[in-house]
């Protein structure tokens, strides 16, 4: 009896255990390490939600306990968004949503729906008004919201989040007056008698932001589940959150210890403020799905509100050359004090003369801090085009928006004078001085679903294909370069190449399954993609319903 059962065992030992998972009969798609484009037929899954290899059609399939046929669809790895702000896209469902607002009386109307849907004498908070899609083009003030809430205050930002009015009751609970100076790095507006008209831009919005009531942790806890829906449903496994704040994080810290968490988050502190809390990044938590390793900071404000800073006055207010935020000395020091703790900077630069200075930060800083530092600049929306080759010397990454080149067209022309603009999200340059891109959408400034990104970047075009051939077309990038930026490059900016960004052995099956094959579709088509399924770790997160909307994959 001895022998026959240690030979059972020994038998039983060999023989692998059989908890692989195969995604089979797909057409599967990524980029590889060398920058091309990867075709592979089949996907095998390990049982702990890892890659162990990819399959070329005709290949021998393995022996597993699980096959998935993807029915010939189109399979990629999670698209991962390098910039975006997952609470500010969350609150956005849960407050008064503005974006999309055709005139300034669209916007009265939907803060007057808002107010007797809301009904109380609590503050009414809201964002995404864009006048700038308007016919009359202007801001709006004060008086416009009085005219339709007077009895309670109220805060609404612009979509791209550098400026904001306020209702005269808002005004007055901040105690703003014709007297109160604008700060450094902010602008009250006021009218020609000297009055506040309820516009702030940039630092100013804080005079009227720290009376706002702040989100409880139940209404934060709401936000970030429906962020994380709208992200997974668009084909995100993982972005970078710009500005985290201290409650933002203690926010995601409950949904990881629920096992909430699906997606993943790399999460950069809103400032310096918390490295007199943290010492140092944390690891990675919850599975490689949060971890906190770098710093936003701000050099300008934002084109639409003129409070981008530039070299020269702006073409269409020559009064001004937008906002600086900080002296030179006051960005190196906050840049140091985060490189110094081992945090990554990420510093925010939309202007010519913005992304001169963050240059000129990250090139005196790598005099001192040595080693592997991967310095960010988010957006580089406007560069003074003899400042690009200097990105890749300093070994800079472009952390940029492409469906900003498409919202913000027509804006930037009339903001930018014609020489100016051949600097402007000037991607193909950029990549071609041999700087690294990452791809984001800035969202909720722009919608987090990544394939409008995609067609922009290889178009220079709307969804709906305007203008006819590209605005500027020789920025455009080819495919494999966008595809590309918004997955390696994505992940190797946030410090997690090790981890995702490609459907590689050890690294987690992150991947969605999508409609189309996006190499074989024109712009447009390739802006209309639909996720149907999207997988985080090898297991179903989300899912598209065949008919009403999409469900959670269980």
């Amino acid at each position: 009896m001895y022998k026959p059962l240690v030979a059972l065992l020994l038998t039983a030992l060999a023989t692998p255990a059989l908890a692989d998972t195969l995604i089979d009969n797909a057409n599967g798609i990524q980029v590889g390490a060398d920058g091309m484009l990867q075709r592979f037929d089949a996907l095998l899954v390990s049982n702990d939600g890892k890659v162990i290899r990819t399959l070329a059609k005709g290949a021998t399939r393995p022996q597993v306990s699980a096959r998935i046929d993807a029915a010939g669809r189109t399979l990629l790895p999670g698209l991962i968004d390098a910039h975006g702000h997952v609470m500010a896209l969350g609150l956005g469902a849960i407050q008064l949503d503005l974006a999309g607002t055709a005139s300034l009386a669209d916007l009265q109307r939907r803060l007057k729906a808002y107010a007797a849907e809301n009904p109380g004498t609590g503050w009414i908070v809201g964002r995404g008004w864009n006048q700038e899609l308007w016919p009359e083009k202007s801001t709006p003030a004060a008086a416009d919201l009085d005219a339709v809430v007077s009895n309670r205050p109220v805060w609404l930002g612009r979509v791209d989040g550098h400026a904001a009015v306020g209702n005269s009751l808002a005004l007055k609970q901040a105690r703003i007056s014709a007297s109160t100076v604008s700060p450094t790095g902010g602008k009250i507006e006021k009218d020609g008698a000297g009055k506040p008209t309820g516009l702030f831009i940039d630092a100013a919005m804080e005079l009227v932001e720290r009376k706002v009531p702040a989100p409880s942790p139940a209404q934060r806890g709401a936000a970030l589940g429906k962020a994380q829906e709208k992200l997974l449903a668009s084909g995100l496994t993982a972005v970078a959150d710009m500005g985290t704040s201290f409650d933002d994080w203690r926010a995601m810290r409950r949904f990881g210890d629920g096992n909430r968490l699906q997606m993943r988050i790399m999460s950069y502190a809103a400032g310096i403020e918390p490295l007199k809390t943290l010492s140092k990044p944390t690891p990675w938590l919850y599975e490689d799905r949060l971890r906190m390793g770098g710093v936003k900071l701000y050099a300008d404000g934002a084109l639409g509100s003129r409070g981008a800073w530039l070299k020269r006055p702006y073409a269409d207010k020559p009064d001004t050359i937008g906002l600086r935020f900080l002296t030179d000395a006051q960005l190196r020091e906050q840049a140091s004090q985060a490189a110094a703790a081992g945090f990554q900077p990420a510093i925010h630069a939309i202007g010519d003369a913005a992304n001169a200075q963050v240059i000129d930060t990250y090139e005196k800083l790598s005099k001192t801090y040595k080693g592997d530092r991967r310095w960010r600049i988010e957006h580089v929306q406007v560069v003074d085009p003899p400042d690009i080759p200097r990105i890749a010397r300093a070994g800079i990454i472009a952390s940029m928006q492409p469906t900003h080149q498409t919202s913000d067209r027509t804006m930037a022309e009339a903001r930018l004078d014609p020489p100016r603009l051949s600097g402007a999200y000037a991607w193909n340059s950029i990549a071609k001085s041999g700087a690294r891109l990452a791809f984001g959408s800035d969202f909720p400034v722009e919608s987090p679903n990544p394939f409008p990104g995609l067609a922009a970047a290889v178009s220079r075009q709307d969804p709906n294909g305007v203008p006819p051939g590209g605005w500027r077309p020789e920025e455009r990038v080819s495919f494999e370069t966008a595809l590309g930026a918004f997955t390696r490059g994505a992940a190797y900016a946030g410090f997690a190449e090790d981890r995702i960004g490609a459907l590689e052995p050890g690294k987690w099956a992150d991947f969605i399954l999508v409609d189309r094959d996006p190499t074989a579709v024109t712009p447009q088509e390739l802006a209309a993609t639909q996720v149907i399924e999207t997988w985080v770790a090898g297991k179903m997160v989300w899912k598209r319903a065949a008919s009403v909307g999409a469900e959670r994959g269980k």
